[in-house]
């Protein structure tokens, strides 16, 4: 049974999708069977894995509004245990459209429970906001992770959006619990990235993540390519880091994960 993970910050910029595509390659490098879905109408998770987001259809948008099946709208990547639902820009209607809705909070839930039997993990990036479609991912996921940029306005609005994971599970979710954060983009040559990092573990204490993201250009460059990073420059600091924040994730899990996450991710893809 799938273990569901929301990769979710309400403030934009902070490398939200860079971790979602990264985490679910990494994990799928592994050898865990991953799904990775994209709920964000921008579909940067969608364009950044190899997929036109103009073109992607049937997308998560007639999974959440039209109630088609989830797995109708699956489909496979060049990293053979990855798998992807994708988003087009139909996606920006989405939030008006739910709002009349029956069971307008649960849609993606229901879809996914339908499939959740076919992986390890499920990943989904959310969108940089709190409307019905990141309430959609927190309702359905078993576990929040939350992107934090290692810069000056880092801490805004995390209280927030804490505050609305809370309330999501004491409504909707009683199983929602928070991962963690990560720090992403981090500059360790920067006092302010220094000071950053000192709140940010204060406020998340053990159940922040040790690995940290750096700010890499090969990261950055990588979604043009339509590639995640272990396909674009394996050898980067920024593979590494993202093969590291894989095993530690898997390390949390227990002894029944230690020989997946003692591995290291190789850019296996199909011919």
């Amino acid at each position: 049974m799938a273990e569901i993970i929301a990769i979710a910050n309400q403030k934009g910029g902070v490398g939200k999708t860079t971790t979602a595509i990264n985490l679910a390659s990494a994990l799928a490098l592994l050898n865990q069977e991953t799904l990775l879905i994209d709920v964000d109408p921008q579909g940067n998770a969608t364009s950044g894995l190899g997929f036109d987001k103009k073109t992607f259809s049937p997308s998560v948008y007639n999974v959440i509004v039209e109630l088609l099946p989830l797995e109708k709208t699956i489909k496979d990547t060049v990293i053979p245990a990855l798998h992807v639902c994708g988003a087009g820009s139909e996606l920006i209607g989405a939030e008006v459209e739910l709002v009349p809705a029956l069971a307008r909070e649960s849609r993606l839930k229901g879809a996914i429970s339908a499939v959740k039997d076919k992986f390890k993990y499920v990943i989904i990036d959310c969108p940089p906001s709190l409307g019905l479609l990141t309430i959609n991912a927190l309702n359905s996921a078993h576990k929040v992770i939350i992107p934090i940029q290692g810069e000056y306005y880092a801490m805004e609005g995390l209280a927030h959006f804490l505050e609305t994971v809370t309330h999501i599970k004491a409504a909707i979710n009683p199983g929602l619990e928070i991962e963690g954060g990560v720090l992403t983009m981090f500059d360790s040559r920067m006092v302010l990235s220094n000071q950053v990092k000192q709140e940010v573990d204060k406020y998340f204490g053990s159940s922040l993540f040790k690995t940290v993201i750096p700010r890499n250009v090969r990261l950055a460059e990588a979604p043009g390519f339509g590639q995640c990073i272990f396909q674009y420059d394996p050898n980067s600091r920024g593979a590494e880091a993202y093969a590291d924040f894989a095993r530690e994730l898997l390390s949390r899990r227990g002894s029944g994960e230690k020989s997946s996450a003692g591995q290291k991710p190789a850019a296996e893809t199909k011919s």
